[in-house]
């Protein structure tokens, strides 16, 4: 290139030169949206729905709290929406094994990730039980045996929430 077109390119370039200027509109519409999503999908405690299993009635007026989840429906065992038994092979387990060892080994994985709070360490973890109500008592006890040896002693048991109809 010669000078001369260097220099003619460098004054054009003077000339039209104008300031970065930062379009806002765009950006508070991501805000926005943002916003409302967050604010939409923003809860306290996650109840996770699973077809497979239909919850007792209750009339409790106490909100549930956010706890590792364990749903047991007529034919699996789920925690935290992981598969870790079936209801088939617990109630195949002889009689004298109170425990389900695939249950204690992903409760005791569960607490090794978490750092245990001073009342948790006092009183246990805590634990929900979200169970089909035709699942069988001998699966249930089973299930909260293995709970309590693995340290989750504040176990609740999900329920759906009733209408009280007044007189």
């Amino acid at each position: 290139m010669s000078s001369a077109k260097v220099k003619r390119q460098a004054r054009k370039a003077r000339r039209t030169k104008k300031d970065a200027t930062l379009n806002l509109v765009s950006l508070m519409d991501i805000f926005t949206i943002m916003v409302f999503f967050l604010m939409m999908n923003q809860s306290d405690v996650e109840v996770m729905n699973n077809d497979d299993i239909t919850l007792p009635d209750s009339v409790t007026q106490a909100q549930p709290l956010n706890t590792v989840n364990l749903m047991v429906s007529g034919s699996d065992i789920i925690v935290q929406g992981r598969l870790v038994a079936s209801v088939k092979d617990v109630l195949a387990m002889p009689l004298d094994q109170e425990l389900i060892p695939e249950l204690q080994k992903e409760l005791t994985y569960l607490a090794s990730k978490t750092q245990a709070s001073a009342t948790e360490l006092e009183l246990g973890r805590p634990i929900t039980i979200m169970g089909d109500k035709g699942i069988p008592y001998k699966v249930l006890k089973r299930i909260m045996a293995t709970c309590q040896k693995a340290k989750y002693t504040q176990i609740s048991l999900a329920a759906q929430k009733k209408e009280v109809k007044e007189a």
